[in-house]
């Protein structure tokens, strides 16, 4: 019998938060939100951090353990100058998240100016040098992720348009124009999730079909409450939902997740299956540090199966 864990199933490491802004090699406001991959036997985490100015970077960290990580002092992804992204980037680049796709790494992120959010792409695969692909999204996107395979010839991705607080699937010939455009994830009322939903790590394929971890936020008399839970999509058709939990894996308990910029909140962009089963979690709690939780997909998989399938 498979024994879960009781409470959040995402247990912290005890070495949390694993970075801060004295981690950070040069003086800077705050760091958040990161996504990790391995790459020739180590760990690459992209994450973001703002600029003392007010604006967001994304840099990279390396890691032989997945837990101890030294940021470099350049960024990876800065905002840019160049048209047209100087019109659309004022404010920063942020929450990257990466997928393998065709021998490359593609990375979907944020970026955020005057006139709101937009979807963005890049590729790399080395994350020492990247290649700008543009935009890929209508005024007001964000949270994009890609999937690692496509489907009848199309690429797919997660993504949530600002209105509506849900998670919708689109698909693309090119990765440039998106179409084919439905509604994937709801708010629940009642839920842990009432208030919006967003995607959080780009799906992975396991046994029962396509895998991801998803951001619900519940809005509260003390504010929004930002908690973790998973969803499962069909392996040939990701538009169809089999499974979702009706509780969350991970929510804000300990004091560096319930006190910072943004409190009550944890919120990822990535996680790591390792070999042995495990999944390793990258997470920014409070919108202030980089933390990882870890807990086995098999636990993940019985937390969607025990929950009631009416969402």
């Amino acid at each position: 019998m498979l024994i879960v864990p009781t409470g959040d199933i995402v247990r912290r490491c005890k070495g949390n938060p694993i970075l801060t802004v004295r981690d950070v090699p040069f003086r800077c406001g705050d760091i958040c939100n990161a996504t990790a991959v391995r790459l020739d036997g180590h760990y690459v985490m992209l994450l973001t951090i703002q600029a003392l100015e007010g604006y967001s970077q994304i840099y990279k960290a390396r890691s032989t353990d997945g837990y101890t990580f030294d940021i470099d002092s350049e960024p990876l992804i800065a905002p840019s100058t160049e048209l047209p992204y100087s019109d659309y980037n004022q404010m920063g680049v942020l929450d990257p998240r990466i997928t393998p796709l065709d021998d490359y790494f593609y990375i979907t992120y944020d970026s955020l100016g005057r006139h709101g959010y937009r979807l963005a792409l890049a590729r790399t695969k080395d994350f020492d040098t990247i290649e700008r692909l543009g935009f890929v999204s209508q005024p007001d996107t964000k949270a994009g992720a890609l999937f690692p395979r496509k489907f009848n010839g199309r690429y797919a991705r997660l993504e949530r348009p600002w209105n509506g607080g849900s998670i919708w699937i689109s698909f693309s010939d090119d990765l440039v124009y998106w179409g084919w455009t439905k509604v994937l994830l709801t708010p629940r009322g009642g839920f842990w999730d009432s208030s919006r939903v967003g995607a959080a790590t780009p799906p992975v394929l396991v046994e029962e079909g396509w895998l991801f971890l998803y951001y619900g936020i519940k809005d509260t008399s003390a504010g929004p409450l930002f908690r973790l839970g998973a969803a499962i999509l069909d392996e040939h058709d990701p538009g169809t939902v089999l499974y979702r939990t009706n509780f969350p894996i991970l929510s804000p308990r300990e004091e560096y997740e319930r006190i910072g910029d943004v409190p009550n909140l944890v919120f990822s962009c990535g996680a790591i299956c390792e070999p042995n089963g495990e999944l390793k979690i990258y997470y920014g709690a409070a919108n202030s540090c980089i933390c990882v939780g870890t807990t086995r997909v098999d636990h993940i998989l019985h937390a969607c199966h025990e929950s009631d399938k009416e969402y």
